[in-house]
């Protein structure tokens, strides 16, 4: 059983190469899942090391998965370079009291293959609900609330948000 995450792969920030190198051209990103699926964005050939994608991939997580992992690689002539990598705990953007297709826009650093930092990247998460799901509508509703009490009482009121369908 597996669960669909859109991803929108959205940029790279301060990518390089080498210490001493930023990347000119052709950065792209690969998504992998505890399954071994991958989905790779375009090849940006404008950017840099600022590379821009806005992109939207869509991958199947296993149920019991708990990270997923985001490579920005470089394509050489001599073959495709890892510049950095960043493995992201599903926890990140799945469960809690937030609704499964809340958008969840995010950064994280990446580690280059010796573990050094290497630029960062920027993505939106979002839980893919089936259109034929009554949470489809239901959960995309702001959030209500109604007085404690007939009078005011010069208190607060604590709550937990309750999703209905």
């Amino acid at each position: 059983m597996s669960r669909s995450i859109e991803i929108t792969v959205i940029s790279g920030e301060g990518l390089r190469v080498d210490p001493k190198h930023p990347v000119k051209k052709n950065a792209f990103v690969v998504v992998r899942t505890d399954s071994g699926k991958a989905e790779a964005t375009r090849l940006d050939t404008e950017g840099g090391s600022y590379p821009v994608w806005n992109e939207k991939l869509v991958v199947d997580i296993p149920v019991h998965s708990r990270f997923m992992t985001v490579e920005v690689q470089c394509k050489t002539s001599s073959g495709n370079k890892v510049i950095g990598i960043a493995r992201i705990p599903e926890s990140d953007f799945v469960g809690g009291y937030i609704p499964d297709n809340y958008l969840h826009f995010l950064s994280y650093r990446l580690r280059d293959v010796s573990g050094e930092r290497n630029g960062i990247i920027n993505l939106s998460v979002r839980m893919k609900v089936p259109e034929n799901s009554s949470c489809a509508a239901s959960c995309s509703r702001p959030w209500m609330a109604a007085p404690a009490a007939d009078k005011v009482s010069g208190g607060a009121l604590t709550g937990i948000p309750v999703w209905y369908y």
